[in-house]
């Protein structure tokens, strides 16, 4: 009989949606309360040799082109694609803060064509689930340390929710309300989550993006 695989969890959001609370309080859940191994990712990986780079432009301490920059992200992600296929084999379950729809969505509101940034990500791993914090930029702007970073500007996160939309006909793409009480919106996204694992649990395979 073959092991049973884990599933891989991607939480999206416009920045200050809570998405790293939510990750991390999902990873404890999975193990504490399903009995289950998880672990957490994050993207960029700021510990690589591409995600150095990234941290300096993220950090505005340098200035690299915009093709350039979403390419660096997008290999980002693909570096670490064996790695995660693997544990994912294991059975190890990876609750992931951002992936290639903050690629995608980031690139797009700088003006990148859509289609030429999701071309970059093509063949990554598919998520068993997409769980996106959904709240009005306006309303995630007034949260603490909001504006540290270079994205973290109030037009540019508009335009980063309005391409979030784009995605939400996918089949794996579901919305939580962030605006809802923590408690709230930590129970639609354990939900969503045990939901995800269940199906990979019986069987059903890795995909592709997209």
């Amino acid at each position: 009989m073959a092991a049973r695989r884990g599933a891989l969890i991607v939480l999206e959001g416009v920045d200050r949606s809570g998405k790293s609370t939510q990750a991390k309080g999902l990873v404890q859940y999975i193990k504490e309360r399903l009995g289950l191994e998880a672990e957490l990712l994050r993207y960029p990986d700021r510990t690589t040799a591409t995600g150095k780079v990234i941290n300096e432009y993220l950090s505005s301490t340098a200035n690299l082109d915009d093709n350039a920059i979403h390419l660096l992200f997008a290999a980002n992600r693909w570096e670490a694609k064996p790695e995660v296929a693997e544990k994912l084999q294991r059975g190890i379950n990876l609750v992931v803060d951002r992936y290639s729809f903050s690629g995608v969505a980031y690139s797009a509101a700088k003006g990148l064509s859509l289609e030429w940034c999701k071309h970059c990500e093509d063949g990554l791993i598919r998520p068993d689930v997409v769980i996106q914090l959904e709240i009005e930029a306006e309303v995630a702007a007034k949260r603490g340390e909001f504006g540290k970073e270079r994205y973290e500007k109030l037009a540019f996160q508009k335009s980063v929710a309005d391409t979030f939309k784009a995605f939400q006909s996918l089949p794996y793409w579901k919305v939580v309300d962030a605006t809802l009480p923590m408690e709230k919106v930590e129970e639609g996204v354990q939900s969503l989550a045990a939901a995800a694992i269940k199906r990979a649990e019986e069987g059903e395979p890795l995909l592709q993006l997209w």
